[in-house]
């Protein structure tokens, strides 16, 4: 498995593991749970994504009574979670809407019920999930520096932030911002040209690539004709069969092709689809056949 070195110099596995899925499975046990990591780290995917809200503010715990039952875990693997949605759920019955929260205070405490939920003493990587257009940049830069001086995080990032919401925060903190998580896909290709991915590139920030598979729809719609994942299925089929893969490797290879340094994050419950993860890393991927993915993807050649 590939790394990708972060801005501060920490590296995370070119492929993570999302487990937000991991409180709809159908076997939430902590054996079950330390079989899905062991299937990473046979691979080599040793780093694991979390947000606060995953599985109604469930999966946090879930993933951490399995490290708790085997604590020599944590240092094998990369945590990253992230915080400022806040979700309308029992968990928080004073939540009348919902909203995103970047107030020092709900970040810091967020953290620290991470790393609680967890049984960590620190977060690798901490992300504000969503821009919150109420943000005051001072008070969050100043909050997310101190979290990191106090060693409660090792580096903190963004998530679906556009250029300027990453450059505000940014102009507000001493500590480079590591990543920006944003959906990227085969089926949303846009951040290629709408400035994320460059700006990404400019600032030498790795992409973490949330919804790869553009939420399953790159393999259900694949007969729906007129559709994207319709015009793509010959091709990932035809290239999967060439390399002794199969389509869901073909797009994890075309998306960390990428010069920037993608890291898809993939999730699933099936100990058999997560031992398949690091196919992508046999499939031949050039130019060319990178360009025929993304004309098919567009529906139409580059200008």
């Amino acid at each position: 498995m590939n790394r990708i070195t972060l801005p501060n110099g920490r590296q995370l596995s070119q492929m993570a593991y999302g487990v937000w899925r991991l409180s709809e499975a159908a076997d939430t046990s902590v054996n079950a749970n330390l079989a899905r990591i062991d299937a990473c780290l046979a691979q080599g995917i040793t780093t694991f994504d979390h947000a606060d809200i995953y599985g109604d503010y469930r999966c946090e715990a879930l993933f951490g009574e399995a490290i708790k039952a085997r604590p020599a875990l944590r240092q094998q693997i990369e945590i990253v979670t992230k915080t400022d949605i806040m979700l309308l759920s029992k968990q928080w019955p004073s939540t009348r809407v919902k909203h995103y929260d970047t107030t020092p205070a709900h970040v810091t405490a967020s953290v620290d019920r991470s790393l609680q939920r967890i049984g960590v003493d620190v977060i690798d990587l901490m992300l504000i999930h969503r821009p919150d257009p109420l943000c005051d940049a001072t008070a969050l830069g100043a909050s997310l520096d101190g979290l990191i001086d106090s060693g409660k995080v090792r580096g903190v990032g963004v998530s679906n932030f556009m250029p300027w919401d990453t450059d505000l925060l940014q102009s507000r903190m001493k500590h480079k911002l590591q990543t920006n998580q944003i959906e990227l896909s085969l089926l949303h290709t846009a951040p290629f040209i709408n400035g994320q991915i460059p700006h990404a590139q400019q600032h030498r920030m790795p992409v973490m690539a949330w919804s790869p598979l553009g939420g399953g729809r790159l393999h259900s719609q694949a007969t729906q004709v007129g559709t994207a994942a319709a015009r793509l299925a010959p091709k990932l089929a035809e290239l999967a069969k060439a390399s002794g893969t199969d389509t869901t490797a073909v797009a994890m290879a075309w998306l960390m092709h990428h010069p920037v340094g993608v890291i898809p994050v993939m999730g699933s419950n099936q100990l058999d689809r997560i031992g398949s993860f690091a196919q992508a890393f046999k499939v031949p991927m050039d130019r060319q056949t990178w360009y025929e993915l993304y004309e098919l993807a567009n529906g139409h050649e580059v200008p």
